[in-house]
């Protein structure tokens, strides 16, 4: 991946990774499960259609139920094959500066946060050496989602010293904890 566009003046590329490929295509899989029932439904629903639809001369009942079908084929099969087309887009990158995510299908999305805005970060394993990672920067609609990284504890580590060195009131806060004003929710 070439960062150099989104780069600044001075800012040096530390580390850069892609999410595991397996874990960011299946990472929604209930969806899977959800679709398949719904297209089992909705078949159903078209076969009962169809058959009312020409007993009592009404060929609109067998088309009601035709977005169900497209919706059930999406959420059972579709959506594995947008994530797996949007991998090959998707780059995590850390420099001196910024943690930046570049990730889409059709147009890409740049996004990044400042080191020095990380307030906390959320840390999800799925695995021995695979995890997500939610970081949370200062303006409370910038979180940035790094999706099924191999070896996170590289990332962690840096973020680690960069909570440290700018909010180190957030570094050890228990589940549940609101991260502004430490109360509770």
């Amino acid at each position: 991946m070439d960062w150099s566009d989104l780069l600044q003046e001075g800012e040096v590329l530390r580390w850069e990774a892609k999410p595991a490929p397996r874990c960011f295509t299946f990472r929604n899989w209930r969806r899977s499960v959800m679709g398949v029932l719904l297209l089992l439904l909705a078949v159903f629903w078209e076969m009962v259609g169809l058959s009312a639809g020409a007993f009592y001369s009404l060929p609109l009942l067998g088309w009601i139920p035709v977005p169900f079908i497209f919706a059930g084929l999406y959420y059972s099969l579709g959506h594995l094959i947008v994530a797996r087309l949007e991998w090959d887009r998707t780059y995590y990158g850390l420099t001196d500066r910024r943690i930046l995510i570049q990730q889409g299908l059709l147009r890409n999305r740049r996004m990044g946060v400042a080191l020095e805005n990380i307030r906390y970060f959320e840390f999800k394993p799925h695995g021995e050496e695979l995890a997500s990672v939610r970081i949370a920067g200062s303006e409370p609609t910038r979180d940035l989602h790094i999706v099924c990284l191999e070896h996170p504890g590289r990332l962690t580590h840096v973020l680690e010293q960069a909570i440290l060195a700018n909010h180190p009131e957030n570094l050890f806060l228990p589940r549940g904890v609101h991260r502004s004003n430490g109360k509770t929710p």
